[in-house]
């Protein structure tokens, strides 16, 4: 996706890719990005074996570039593999830093905001070494703003975009969701197939706080990308849920959408569907929590199966599994697996060939 958007000297990192691109690419892939969960841009990287050298890293930062005593921030740190153990305490330490720096200065300091901050600065230590950046992204980009409803374990937004890249649909055909939940996937194909920006409802971003900040540019990068978004033919994405609640909620977040109310959504048992012919189903069945108390799981992934087998042959599925322990419950040999994590979450695409799964 970085390289459709025009990123170039790609290197895959631990958790995340480096990459450079132009001023207005850099725009553009915090923008219409679907895949990433959020943009840094690195300021500096050292050595860091010890708690002092973190702090006098972080001095060094000409932080005046960013922020002033009137202006707030807030701190978002990882580590791994190194001297420094613990998260909140790196923070702490480039948050003093930070305090200290104006305070040297002016005899005063910018005021921590964890809600609402002019900038959030990232710092990751991987193996004694620290990169602090500024969040170009602004906080996560998997909340693209079109969740007014909920349903338990609702699925992250990025990870329904990867599903819906992965699938390969393009529109060539129908896509259909049986156990929609709270319409994500729905969302996510849709946006996909309009090529509506995926942070069109984003309000602002941080790269807007960077000192070399071209709003002319951005506000062209914009224009230009809410031009390029297309007209949802009827038909195309569809969707149904057993539950009432459910399709309520999809209903709802599809409305906020550009053509939204052009996908329809019905309330279904899957088990019930008489057919879905030439088409691509993507789905999320329930598990943990969203399984219910009273649910028989070994009955219900085993009628899933039977599902696909009988009543979508004509079809191609891809199945996610947030916990890949019941793909062996679905009586169906698929044709590969691809890892999906994020956060806690270890899950598992599955496909197969048309008429298995």
């Amino acid at each position: 996706e970085l390289e459709d958007l025009n990123a170039r000297d790609l290197k895959p990192v631990f958790r995340g890719v480096w990459f450079t691109a132009s001023k207005q690419d850099f725009y553009r892939i915090n923008y219409c990005s679907r895949l990433v969960s959020r943009v840094l841009a690195p300021l500096t990287e050292f050595a860091c074996p010890d708690k002092d050298a973190l702090y006098k890293g972080a001095r060094k930062i000409r932080w005046e570039e960013f922020l002033t005593v009137k202006k707030t921030f807030s701190i978002h740190a990882n580590v791994s593999e190194s001297a420094i153990t613990h998260s909140n305490f790196a923070g702490l330490r480039v948050k003093d830093a930070i305090a200290d720096y104006f305070r040297d200065r002016t005899n005063r300091r910018p005021s921590v905001d964890a809600q609402n901050p002019h900038i959030m600065v990232n710092v990751h230590i991987h193996r004694d070494r620290a990169t602090l950046s500024i969040d170009a992204s602004g906080g996560p980009l998997h909340k693209r703003g079109y969740r007014e409803e909920t349903v338990s374990a609702p699925m992250q937004e990025t990870v329904a975009a990867a599903i819906i890249r992965l699938s390969g649909w393009d529109g060539t055909c129908p896509l259909y969701d049986p156990m929609c939940g709270s319409g994500t996937l729905l969302c996510e194909a849709l946006m996909h197939f309009c090529q509506i920006p995926a942070q069109v409802f984003r309000a602002g971003f941080g790269f807007e706080r960077l000192p070399d900040f071209d709003p002319m540019l951005w506000e062209r990068v914009k224009s230009q990308a809410e031009k390029e978004i297309l007209s949802l033919p009827e038909n195309l994405v569809a969707g149904s849920d057993l539950s009432e609640h459910s399709v309520h909620a999809a209903r709802t977040n599809l409305m906020g959408l550009h053509h939204g109310g052009r996908v329809h959504i019905g309330q279904k048992d899957f088990r019930h569907i008489e057919a879905i012919e030439n088409s691509v189903i993507v789905t999320n069945p329930p598990y943990g929590i969203r399984m219910g108390k009273n649910m028989d799981m070994n009955t219900f992934y085993k009628d899933l199966g039977m599902f696909l087998r009988t009543q979508c042959r004509t079809s191609r599925a891809f199945v996610y599994f947030g916990e890949p322990r019941f793909i062996k419950k679905v009586p169906l040999a698929p044709s590969w697996k691809r890892p999906l994590k994020i956060g806690g979450l270890d899950g598992r695409l599955v496909t197969g060939h048309r008429g298995t799964i």
